[in-house]
């Protein structure tokens, strides 16, 4: 199995991975989500910081709250910040399914990749 990037999962005639080789796209995985987590989380803090002059641990709260889906703490003030907020609630719901797509990825691939094989022998006992 030749690596070509960050997410290489093995193809469908290859062996499985091994649990050491699955277990550290996990890791990968997980790293990345939490990366892209953080990422979205700082944008949207800075903003809120900048355009409405919160400082960065309010700012921090009202962004994670918008991520979330629970709203905003503070009311705001500027037509910036307004509408900031309507494209940040969209872009966190991108961020969450992509989020979840990463984190999931290697379980989905490991899952069908183990039903392929089964069917495989099946296929050949017959």
């Amino acid at each position: 199995m030749a690596r070509r990037g960050f997410f290489i999962f093995e193809h469908h005639q290859d062996p499985i991975a091994s649990h050491d080789v699955f277990m550290q796209r996990i890791g990968k995985c997980l790293w990345l989500a939490i990366g892209l987590l953080l990422g979205a989380i700082f944008i949207g803090a800075a903003v809120y910081h900048f355009t409405e002059g919160l400082d960065w641990l309010e700012a921090t709260l009202n962004a994670v709250l918008v991520m979330t889906g629970l709203g905003l703490e503070d009311t705001l003030h500027t037509a910036a910040a307004k509408l900031f907020t309507c494209f940040y609630a969209l872009f966190a719901a991108v961020v969450f399914y992509a989020v979840l797509g990463i984190i999931f990825a290697p379980l989905i691939h490991r899952f069908l990749h183990q039903f392929h094989l089964e069917l495989e022998r099946k296929s050949e006992d017959q």
